[in-house]
């Protein structure tokens, strides 16, 4: 009788035997430049390579009292740049709300916008919303292609990611200096982005050329093997494959730029972790456990070891990945 038991995954070599055999220094935290806050899981998509696992079904949702204490820890701190994603963070009831908060507050505020919740009923004003605050702008749009984006997002996303975008440029954004729209591709399977170069190219010459769509930036992002694009990884038996092909693609340049060093990622209960990976995965800060924003001074987090795991391998593959784009 065959047996039933489970085949042992082949172990990978951990981050941080990977940094020291490269000559890195333990990756350890730098001085706080950015806070990144999730709102929720709400989403009126579902997307396939999602490491948030959010959807239309979720009810993690940050409430205001919670918004306000993290309000109240950024006007103490005096932090300067706020990125507030989710979900879909416009979801959220207390979203505009709480952007205003910070923008009265004089921080920079970045809104990670997947495009399409710009067409869902109460939003029609979103677009100028946005441009009236100058609120910088990371739209979701994974490829130029719509049999590609309608493969990982759902049928129709493409065609309403277009009506999005053109109301994002009709309010100026991708248009003028100040209103910053930057969109950002992810592959559509277990391999890694091109040069982020190259496709800014492309997909400006496309947007324009078929649909009178501008943009600011391109960002590309690696899938990490997490949640959503984990479960896909693994249904597709392509999870060991795709682990050694980013542990073989370890770029030691990205190190000094990754993300987890400069950010603090805050989850929709107020909990910290290193990075917004590390949240999805529930791991704390290192050596502190389970925190909420408001227990924590920025100023003694420096030189603190960041916390890390296979998962890390995703954002120094190759030109690197991050909230920001590729690292090199």
């Amino acid at each position: 009788m065959a047996s039933t038991m489970p085949v042992p995954r082949p172990t990978v070599r951990s981050f941080r035997r990977t940094l020291a055999r490269n000559g890195v220094p333990e990756l350890r935290r730098a001085p706080l430049r950015e806070l990144q806050v999730n709102v929720g899981r709400l989403c009126n998509q579902a997307c396939q390579h999602c490491h948030v696992d959010a959807g239309p079904k979720r009810t993690e949702i940050m409430i205001w009292e919670t918004m306000a204490q993290i309000l109240a820890w950024a006007e103490r701190t005096r932090i300067a740049r706020v990125d507030v994603t989710g979900g879909a963070p416009e979801l959220n009831p207390n979203f505009r709300r709480f952007v205003d908060a910070f923008l009265a507050l004089g921080a920079t505020v970045t809104a990670r916008c997947n495009l399409t919740v710009l067409l869902e009923p109460g939003q029609e004003d979103l677009a100028t919303w946005y441009a009236a605050r100058r609120v910088h702008l990371v739209a979701s749009l994974p490829c130029y292609s719509r049999k590609n984006v309608d493969a990982q997002r759902g049928d129709g996303t493409f065609d309403k990611s277009i009506v999005a975008l053109r109301r994002l440029n009709d309010a100026g954004y991708g248009r003028t200096a100040d209103l910053s729209l930057d969109l950002v591709y992810n592959p559509g399977g277990a391999f890694l982005p091109g040069d982020q170069v190259q496709l800014e190219a492309q997909y400006k010459q496309h947007l324009q050329d078929e649909f009178s769509v501008a943009f600011s930036r391109l960002l590309t992002l690696a899938n990490l093997p997490i949640n959503r694009f984990a479960h896909f990884l693994e249904r597709t038996d392509q999870y060991d494959q795709y682990l050694q092909l980013l542990e073989d693609n370890f770029n030691a340049v990205t190190v000094p730029e990754l993300m987890c060093r400069h950010l603090l990622s805050v989850d929709w209960l107020g909990k910290v972790y290193d990075c917004d990976f590390n949240q999805m995965l529930d791991i704390p800060l290192a050596g502190r456990g389970a925190q909420h924003l408001w227990d924590i001074d920025p100023t003694r987090l420096d030189g603190e070891r960041v916390a890390t795991g296979e998962h890390c391998f995703g954002c120094t593959a190759g030109a690197g990945s991050s909230c920001g784009g590729a690292l090199t």
